[in-house]
């Protein structure tokens, strides 16, 4: 296997010479860590005024052709296997359990409409959603709760991870697919009521107006 670093290769052409340790640096973290890492944890190690996201794009142009890609996931990156040498893993996959209907519902519904309270996703849905469910979304690390909606009972507002964008291979929600493809898959058959609508496509760590933090629970 070609030296990513060698002679005529993407990072060589990277000059000065600090810039090309730079992002060995981050390659040796990316690697090394077990999860993905966010920007901010790799920038905490790197020396003062490195700018850590154009090397990790840099880095990313580079692995798009070999056996593993650098994958961006929220705000965090990761290096993952190439989509189309999956196949080659297939027996290292440990078998997991599906979800059933209304947990796979439930998801589609908070993936595309958070930050959403459990009323809410009973109104798309058109049934009662039983504590049940939710725990077993919270249980996959899929889905956390990001507050309280400012309204009478402060219901709880949830909303989806990077576990989950991680999963299903996305690099931010915006990334999703249509709700009509989601409709036409037989994963969402209600009607969706005025109002709800996908989420925009940058991230959703941060509170919006309608809610209030967690902090005192």
């Amino acid at each position: 296997m070609p030296d990513l670093f060698a002679s005529g290769s993407n990072v060589t052409s990277l000059s000065p010479e600090d810039r090309r340790l730079h992002l060995r640096m981050l390659e040796a973290m990316l690697f090394a860590s077990a999860k993905p890492m966010s920007e901010a944890e790799l920038a905490a190690k790197m020396p003062e005024g490195v700018t850590v996201d154009v090397l990790l794009h840099e880095l990313q142009t580079a692995y798009a052709s070999r056996g593993v890609n650098l994958r961006r996931i929220g705000d965090s990156w990761a290096f993952r296997t190439a989509s189309d040498l999956g196949f080659l893993l297939q027996e290292h996959k440990v078998e997991e359990r599906k979800l059933s209907r209304a947990a796979m519902e439930t998801l589609a519904i908070i993936a595309y409409h958070q930050p959403v309270t459990r009323a809410e996703i009973e109104e798309v849905r058109g049934v009662s959603t039983s504590k049940g469910t939710l725990d077993v979304l919270l249980e996959t690390g899929w889905v956390r709760p990001r507050g309280r909606r400012r309204s009478p009972g402060r219901p709880l507002t949830f909303g989806t991870t990077n576990e989950f964008l991680d999963h299903f291979g996305l690099a931010a929600i915006g990334d999703l697919p249509g709700l009509l493809d989601l409709k036409a898959a037989g994963l969402l058959n209600a009607n969706i009521p005025p109002g709800f609508e996908a989420p925009p496509a940058f991230g959703s760590e941060a509170l919006r107006d309608d809610e209030e933090p967690l902090d005192g629970d």
